[in-house]
């Protein structure tokens, strides 16, 4: 299962509201896994069905200037990362602000 969460660093409140895109990289193109929209607590758990994922290469895109508005620095923000078990729960957080951002493996 992958999951995420937004956390606007600069508000100090989680990311409401914004547009997440998962794709699977098969080899030679990108297929879309899941989309959905952060909740108030900021959380996506619906980008995949509950159980395993297929292992392979993986990218999750924010759109974070519909969120942050004319103060995006970064209108969208894309992630890749490799799933190497998909039996385990990956969960890929992104904190946010207007001019950075930074990830990490989650739990």
């Amino acid at each position: 299962m992958i999951t995420t969460h937004v956390l606007d660093t600069a508000r100090g409140q989680p990311g409401r509201g914004i547009a997440v895109e998962l794709d699977h990289h098969d080899g030679t193109s990108w297929s879309r896994v899941g989309a959905g929209t952060t909740d108030d607590d900021g959380r996506l758990r619906t980008l995949t069905p509950q159980g395993p994922v297929a292992p392979g290469m993986y990218r999750i895109r924010f759109a974070t200037g519909d969120y942050l508005g004319a103060a995006a620095f970064f209108p969208m923000v894309e992630i890749q990362f490799a799933v190497a078990d998909g039996a385990q729960h990956y969960h890929v957080p992104l904190l946010l602000s207007p001019f950075g951002y930074s990830t990490y493996r989650g739990s």
